[in-house]
């Protein structure tokens, strides 16, 4: 039998024990919570010196090996189609160990890009996956980003998170430490380091700092709100996967139903992709558009009032049924319908009926082109060997060495008992290490006046929309109902994992989040733009025909919705207004 679980961390656990927890809270005593402070704006300064002796002056840094400083000109970066302002490239590793465990070598490895004219702003830049590898510091958001942090002027930090890939993938989750790192450790040693780094460089420190990342990336953001809110004053984070080994084994949970209908051998992604096929997809999400478009007042091919189309969608009823089985894209089976509809409607949960993971809500987007690998292949390659070996105690290194098998054989039950185990040698839980220590309570943000911006894509198949939903419900109760003031949630209709899916799904977060941070101007709306054809920021294939190519829609801060005007424009956001749809009754 498995363990038994500590109810207070499941994130479907009664909300009672988050309000418990914020009313010990000296800052949430009371009924009205204290003003907020507005922090001021960050001033510029231009580099001191030059990038190639950045080195030798970096060399004091605690734990810290420069392996390189060198210029980047305007231009030798690009980023739709103009060039990014000159600046220097400086990588290093720190705290290199060798484990006790494995025998192998890490570090922690790094990127600084340092504008030579800085706006005064730090951009600590979470990255996605596993992490694993330096992606290139530019603190991007969105897709087919028009600016980003360092076209900006911010000085951007990027990392592989304490371990490199090129030596077993997932194989870093046998250290202790490196799990650790992966984690959140990694963010608390880089941080002080890249102050410390940017202060030699220009003669201060940074006035403002920022954190931000999409998927694994906004996990580092929603964490890094909960364990390092003094070291931060914005924090922008996409498609968070705050709970992301319950999404990674729910994943696990829905390839399991997926393979109780597949035709192929659901050992194989293309096989597993059987039980329910792109032609199928696309006749649902077509389903979903009859159903469901016209709730916000236009019939634009785009479901603003999620909420209201899971109320009206009923994939029992409005999918038609396959007439003795004869799939014909036209239609599902009884037992095709049997297996999908909890994945998406009911959420992934135990044997006694227990939900631990979000559901996923029905949207057009589920017939886009991204979701077949994060619904077939991620399961099978990816979810095997983090839950199996960087998220279970005790791991389990069969994952790495047959993920397909272990994936379709793997007790959940058991399992979900082994994400919150620790023993001797796995001191923390990865329910611990890997999640916001006290995810409804962001009260030390609140109060030194910072500021969290979260952007989801509603169509998003690994990380649900809805437990950013409740992410933000459980804060605003723990915040007396005042959670707006410093916490915004941004739902993208038709967007998949962080951007692409018929949507818009091209916007600037990090400029409104700034103006919020440094001049107390709180975003009620954030426009984006669909990617059509002639987009400089990159062209989405998804962006359906019969729309205008530069198509803009307004994203409101949760829980309202956009509604056409009844007037103007269908194509602009000019023509829609943010509505509660509670009011609107």
């Amino acid at each position: 039998m498995p363990r038994s679980l500590p109810r207070l961390r499941m994130p479907f656990a009664p909300v009672a024990a988050a309000l418990l927890f914020a009313a010990a809270q000296p800052a949430l005593a009371g009924g009205r919570l204290p003003p907020i402070p507005q922090l001021p704006p960050a001033t510029p300064a231009d580099l001191v010196g030059t990038c190639e002796d950045l080195a030798s002056r970096f060399t004091n840094l605690p734990g810290t090996t420069i392996t390189g400083s060198s210029s980047v000109a305007a231009g030798d970066l690009q980023l739709a189609g103009q060039p990014v302002p000159a600046h220097c490239r400086v990588t290093g590793r720190m705290n290199e160990r060798v484990s006790p465990v494995d025998g192998k070598t890490y570090a922690i490895g790094f990127e600084m890009r340092l504008p030579l004219a800085w706006n005064g702003r730090f951009f600590h830049q979470g990255n996605g996956g596993i992490d694993g590898s330096v992606s290139t510091a530019v603190g991007a958001s969105g897709g087919g980003p028009l600016t980003h942090a360092l076209m900006q002027g911010f000085a951007v930090l990027s990392s592989d998170a304490g371990h490199s890939n090129a030596q077993g993938g997932p194989a870093f989750g046998l250290d202790p430490q490196a799990r650790l790192d992966y984690g959140y450790q990694a963010v608390g040693t880089l941080t002080p380091m890249a102050k410390a780094a940017i202060n030699l460089a220009y003669g201060k420190g940074p006035d403002r700092s920022y954190f931000g990342g999409c998927s694994n990336g906004g996990r580092h953001t929603l964490v890094a709100a909960s364990r390092y809110a003094a070291e931060y004053d914005g924090f922008l984070a996409g498609a968070p996967g705050y709970n992301l080994p319950l999404a990674a084994l729910a994943n696990i949970w829905g390839a399991q139903r997926y393979a109780t209908v597949a035709t192929g051998d659901p050992l194989t992604p293309p096989g597993l992709e059987t039980a329910f096929t792109a032609t199928e997809r696309q006749m649902v999400a077509s389903r979903v558009l009859a159903r469901c478009d016209a709730l916000d007042g236009a019939a634009d091919g785009l479901v603003q009032d999620t909420a209201a189309c899971q109320r009206t969608f009923n994939l029992m009823r409005d999918v038609n049924t396959c007439a003795r089985d004869n799939r014909d894209g036209t239609c599902l089976t009884i037992a095709q319908k049997r297996a999908i509809d909890p994945i998406f409607r009911g959420g992934a949960r135990t044997t006694d009926g227990t939900r631990f993971y979000a559901g996923f809500p029905y949207d057009p987007g589920v017939g886009g082109g991204g979701i077949p690998f994060w619904e077939f292949t991620a399961p099978l390659a990816l979810d095997t060997g983090a839950v199996g070996v960087i998220f279970k105690v005790p791991p389990a290194p069969e994952a790495l060495t047959n993920g397909a098998a272990f994936a379709l054989g793997l007790d959940i039950d058991a399992t979900l008992a082994e994400l919150y185990a620790t023993d001797a040698t796995y001191t923390e839980s990865a329910m611990s290490f890997m999640t916001p220590q006290h995810p409804s309570d962001l009260s030390a943000v609140r109060d030194r006046g910072a500021k969290v911006l979260v952007y989801h894509g509603v169509a998003d198949p690994i990380f649900s929309v809805s437990d950013s939903e409740t992410y933000v419900k459980n804060v605003n109760r723990a915040s007396r109902g005042q959670a707006s003031s410093f916490l915004r949630l941004f739902k993208v209709p038709g967007m998949g994992h962080c951007s692409g899916g018929p949507a818009t799904d091209q916007a600037d977060y990090l400029t409104p989040l700034v103006a919020w941070v440094e001049q107390g101007q709180a975003p009620d709306r954030i426009v984006a733009t669909a990617r059509g054809a002639g987009n400089p920021g990159g062209v989405n294939g998804e962006v359906p025909a019969s729309w205008a190519p530069d198509r803009t829609r307004p994203l409101c801060v949760f829980p309202a919705v956009a509604r056409y005007d009844g007037s103007g424009d269908l194509e602009r956001a000019e023509s829609w207004s943010c509505v509660d749809p509670r009011g609107a009754r």
